[in-house]
């Protein structure tokens, strides 16, 4: 673990746009997501109480991306019938084919190498063209975005200079995770522990606990320690670009931090960590056992936890982002 040395603790920004729970809430199908508590994990990385978001149901699909692609589409697709474009790790693309279809348009999903034959299988059954490409998560973002124009928009959760719009409206469709919590918990939690991949999941954090002064909620980031790209960059104070490889935690093997992402990490993000792969599978078996359904990525905010302990007595959620179902590696 690492502690931001960029961190500002005087840092604000201007929260979420709050339609966007309402908006959810009109979805058919559309719930919270359920908030459980875990004593009997709780004492074993010294929390006093320790809470799960369990994303592993979300609007039918396995995934919290449910949430980004369901408002971005919304936002971005207007008029006839359009071919929404994406890359994805495998939960964002199916998220994004799933709500196409439901709103009459066609989907083109581009995978890079490592996304499981399942994951793939479950873009297909959506209805969307798959494209496999040769490469690593960034290698396929460009190939995604290099094939849009006329009818194809792309709608991509990753930002860039000239590419900002779709990706800010993902990060507003994950606030309404963090809406909900707000429901569900008593007070604050004291920490916050965020799976990282391109950053845009931990910028809807940080937007959430950074809107008003004096916050009270710390927030962590953990990411696969062969796909690190938000802990490379706090340790070097400027976005970096790392090298991947291939893990079972598909959904955060990202080399690059999202440009829309790296303001609020730099200044808002208290610390960041990396698991193994056996760590996060340790941390998904004992989240089966009290009734969680974790994935690897999903899992792996406990895994950071047992290598970064939280204050003794602390509140602390888990974002649990992911089903087994969403990722069957």
């Amino acid at each position: 673990m690492i502690v931001n040395p960029l961190r500002d603790p005087a840092w604000t920004c201007a929260p979420a746009d709050a339609a966007v729970l309402g908006f959810h809430r009109a979805l058919p199908g559309y719930a919270p997501t359920r908030l459980v508590e875990l004593p009997e994990l709780a004492g074993t990385v010294g929390a006093g109480r320790l809470y799960a978001k369990d994303e592993s149901t979300r609007l039918g699909l396995p995934a919290f991306k449910a949430l980004g692609a369901s408002y971005a589409i919304h936002r971005a697709v207007h008029g006839g019938p359009a071919t929404v474009v994406t890359a994805t790790d495998g939960n964002h693309g199916r998220a994004v084919a799933r709500f196409a279809r439901q709103l009459g348009h066609r989907a083109a999903i581009f995978v890079p190498d490592g996304v499981h034959p399942a994951a793939v299988q479950a873009i297909h059954d959506e209805g969307a063209d798959v494209t496999h490409v040769r490469g690593d998560y960034d290698t396929a973002v460009a190939a995604a975005a290099t094939s849009c124009g006329g009818d194809r928009v792309l709608v991509q959760d990753m930002a860039w200079d000239g590419y900002e719009d779709v990706p800010r409206w993902i990060v507003d469709g994950y606030g309404t995770l963090f809406r909900e919590l707000d429901e569900q918990l008593p007070g604050a939690p004291d920490l916050v522990v965020v799976p990282a991949g391109v950053g845009s999941l931990l910028q809807a954090a940080l937007t959430h606990y950074r809107a008003a002064p004096a916050a009270v909620t710390a927030v962590m980031s953990v990411e696969p320690d062969s796909a690190a790209c938000v802990h490379a960059s706090v340790a070097a104070g400027h976005p970096v670009t790392v090298a991947t490889r291939t893990t079972s935690m598909a959904g955060l093997n990202c080399g690059t931090v999202s440009a829309l992402a790296w303001p609020s990490i730099s200044r808002g993000l208290d610390a960041c960590t990396t698991v193994t792969d056996a760590q996060a599978a340790d941390a998904m078996r004992d989240l089966s056992a009290c009734g969680v359904d974790a994935g690897p990525c999903g899992a792996a905010p406990l895994a950071a936890l047992r290598t970064a302990p939280p204050p003794a007595g602390a509140t602390v959620v888990l974002l649990v982002t992911e089903g087994r179902a969403a990722n069957p590696a």
